[in-house]
This record gives structure tokens, C-alpha cells and sequence, in this order.
């Protein structure tokens, strides 16, 4: 959209680039931007507020003044923390603040916290310009995709739910808004036909669902396109039924991932999931019967759990596993983000261990578990990686492997198995 308007626009993500501090500085200075967008979140914003002091210095050294913008969930929960800092001049608060960079910039670019109404639709939005965010870096060296070139797009803004008292896209984007299902496919096509995409992940927070996603799988089937690219999704569990991931699958999907985060009932109450548990197997079982890979996340280190609580958890990871109604699985510690509900429940009960926003990035709990130790949180999340190594859980792998990309997949699988073992150590 900044580009469409008139600006010259450099998109630079020094790591997909694989670009040392110095060469990612260098090509900055070289560039001289009059505004510099920096997207940042919790566990990197102390080192994003060291970085812009003194980018900022040395740019006003060499004569070249810039203007720093900062904007993602961190500094929309607390802006004038930010705002303070030194080196930075405005805060784009709010998840649609790629509208917003432009009713900044067309203002004026105003100093300070600036926002912005979120867009009552998404129809009027362009498709990613994949030139200029350089979606040949993400597109090979990507281990969720299994076959390549793969590539993301986002059908909605963001989850339908958006009640779940942990995620931080609730504040981002507190009504749910999704993109014309026949635009959709019209993205699809295009990226099949010009860059010859084999895998593409819709990366909203929960897929559309309803007539939405009627309309966009019979598209899809309609034009062959199912036959050309896979596709993967999040969802959620007890929306669907089995006939609608038969459709899903007839359409092309191939991977949905499912966030599940504990087997505990009161647990899944206290943050809205609005979800039984019983419906999480029902649900992995449909998607798996109609032929879909399903993942599923979970999340351990929840303030009122113990060992019970989690010893259910646990079993219930592995069960899936081994029942191979789940293929992949994911377990993070329990991380509550500022501005989620989450947060200032646990802040507002002296519940966290810190504020130092460094070690919010999963090395530590951060939530108080007066109930079990750090140790038997990591030793669990151990026990459900360890799942993996199960006979029912090897042998439908093997009874599933389609092709050598499934091969290669698994491949990667075990590795990322190791360090996840290492990782919560």
C-alpha cells in the first residue's frame, strides 16, 4: 500500500537473509529512509529500544534524520513505554497498522502514539507484493512446508473466537474480518500460475468457516486447483464436523493445526476456549479419517495446575500420538504476553516471576506455579516430545508416508525432536 502511494519502500528482515548486524546496518544507511518501521515483540523489544538509539545516533551523525515507527502487539499493549525510549518517534498501535503506516504517513507523521481505526473490511486490501517482501526467502528453507516453493497468505483478521484470555491477537484485532472467499482463490491461482507455489499456509488465526469455507473449497475444486497446490490452516476444534474436513481435504487442504493447550477442563474455562475436551479427540479423529495431517499444541506451566493436571495433559498428548490422530505436535511453556487478559490477571495477583521482558522468549516459566517446580513443567513437556518414539505413533507414520517429501518432512521432524528434548532440559 506505501509503495502503491508514492514511497519508496525498502523491506528488510536481516535474518530471512541470513545478513550480519553490520551488512543489515550498512544496507539501512545506504537506503536512508526518512521512516523506519520496526515491528517488534516482548522477548526482543529491549534489544529493538538498544538498536534504534543508536541507529538513530548514527544516522543523525552522518546528517540523514530519521524517524522510527514502531508497531506489533508489544507497544500496542504499552505504548508509552516505548514511546519514552530514546531514538523513537511514534507508536502505530493495533494489528491492521499496515493501514494505519499510511494514515500516518498521510498525516503527516505525527509525533507520538498514533491510532487508527481498524478497517471495517478487508475488500478494498491488495494482495502481498511478493517482490518486495522477498517471498523467495521464506519459500524453501521453511520447515513447515513440505513440499517447495511454499509461501503464507491470510484469509482473515484473525481468529472468529477471539475470546482465548492468553493470545495476544485478541487485542490486535478485536472483531474478526475476513477477505472475499473468491479473492482468495483468485490469490491462489495466481501464485500457482506465476511463481509456481506448491504449498501455501493461511496464516490467520482460525480459518473461516461456515458458508465462507463452503464457497472457497468448491472454487477451489471447481478450478483444479486442489490438484495443483496443498494447502494448511489453523482451526479450531468442535466447529467442524466430519464431513466438512472431507471437503476441506477434497479441496486440497492437507494440514490443519489445532491449539488445544491443556486437558483440563476448568482450565480450558478459565481461558474461554469455549471448548470441551472431549471434543478435541472427536475432532483429531475426523480430521485424521478424512485425510488430513493434523497438529496440535499444547501449553504447559498454568498457574493453577499440578501434577495431576498435568499428568492428564501429558497422556492426553501421547494418546494422540499414538492413536495417530495427530501426526505433529508442539509444547511451549505457559508465556503471558502484556495486554493479554492473561497478564494482568497474573500481574494483579503478584503471579509472574518477572517483568524483565528478556525472558519472555520460552527458556523459563515466567508464571508462578506454586503447585509443581519449573523442573516438572519441562520434564512433561519432555514426556509428550518423548511420545513421538511410541510404536502406535512410528507405525502410523509409515503406514501414512505418502512420498519422499513426506520423507523429508519426517526428516526434519526428528531433528526438531532432538532440540526440542535438548531445548527443556
Amino acid at each position: 500500500m506505501l509503495k502503491k502511494s508514492g514511497c519508496d519502500v525498502l523491506f528488510l528482515d536481516g535474518i530471512a537473509a541470513e545478513m550480519s548486524p553490520e551488512d543489515f546496518d550498512a544496507k539501512l544507511e545506504a537506503f536512508k529512509p526518512d521512516i523506519l518501521v520496526v515491528e517488534t515483540k516482548t522477548p526482543v523489544v529491549k534489544r529493538h529500544w538498544a538498536w534504534i538509539e543508536k541507529f538513530s545516533a548514527r544516522m543523525s551523525a552522518i546528517g540523514s534524520s530519521v524517524r522510527v515507527v514502531m508497531v506489533g502487539d508489544h507497544v500496542t499493549a504499552l505504548p508509552q513505554e516505548s514511546i519514552e525510549k530514546p531514538g523513537v518517534w511514534a507508536i502505530v498501535p493495533g494489528g491492521d497498522w499496515d493501514c494505519g503506516l499510511l494514515d500516518f504517513i498521510e498525516a503527516g507523521c505525527p509525533k507520538g502514539v498514533q491510532p487508527f481505526a481498524l478497517k471495517e473490511s478487508l475488500k478494498e486490501l491488495p494482495w502481498i507484493d511478493r517482490e518486495l517482501v522477498h517471498w523467495e526467502l521464506y519459500a524453501k528453507k521453511n520447515g513447515n512446508f513440505r513440499r517447495t516453493p511454499g509461501t503464507y497468505i491470510m484469509s482473515g483478521r484473525d481468529c472468529w473466537h477471539g475470546k482465548c484470555t492468553f493470545c495476544s491477537w485478541t487485542t490486535l484485532y478485536p472483531k474478526y474480518r475476513t477477505r472475499d472467499p473468491i479473492d482468495v482463490v483468485n490469490e491462489i491461482e495466481f501464485l500457482v500460475e506465476k511463481y509456481h507455489v506448491r504449498e501455501i499456509m493461511d496464516d490467520s488465526g482460525s480459518f473461516p468457516v461456515g458458508e465462507w469455507l463452503t464457497t472457497f473449497c468448491n472454487e477451489m475444486i471447481r478450478r483444479g486447483l486442489q490438484k495443483k497446490v496443498r494447502l494448511d490452516c489453523n482451526m479450531r476444534f468442535g466447529r467442524l464436523g466430519l464431513d466438512d474436513y472431507k471437503l476441506m481435504r477434497k479441496a486440497g487442504f492437507q494440514f490443519v493445526l489445532f491449539g488445544v493447550e491443556s486437558a483440563n477442563q476448568a482450565t480450558l474455562d478459565r481461558f474461554v476456549k469455549a471448548l470441551k475436551v472431549e471434543d478435541v479427540e472427536k475432532g483429531a479423529k475426523w480430521a485424521t479419517e478424512a485425510g488430513l495431517d493434523v497438529h496440535v499444541t499444547f501449553m504447559f506451566g498454568h498457574a493453577w495446575e499440578g501434577p495431576a493436571e498435568i499428568a492428564k495433559t501429558v497422556a492426553l498428548a501421547r494418546r494422540l500420538l499414538a492413536k495417530g490422530w495427530a501426526k505433529t505436535l508442539q509444547c511451549t511453556l505457559t508465556i503471558p504476553y502484556p495486554g493479554t487478559p492473561l497478564f494482568k490477571e497474573l500481574k494483579a495477583n503478584d503471579g509472574l516471576n518477572t517483568l524483565d521482558w528478556d525472558e519472555y522468549d520460552m527458556r523459563r516459566a515466567i508464571t508462578k506455579t506454586p503447585l509443581v517446580s519449573e523442573d516438572e513443567i519441562k520434564c512433561a513437556i519432555r514426556e509428550v516430545y518423548r511420545g513421538f518414539l511410541q510404536p502406535g505413533a512410528i507405525w502410523h507414520r509409515l503406514v501414512t508416508t505418502r512420498n519422499l517429501f513426506d520423507i523429508g518432512f519426517y526428516y526434519r521432524g526428528i531433528r526438531s525432536l532432538i532440540g526440542h528434548l535438548v531445548d527443556f532440559h
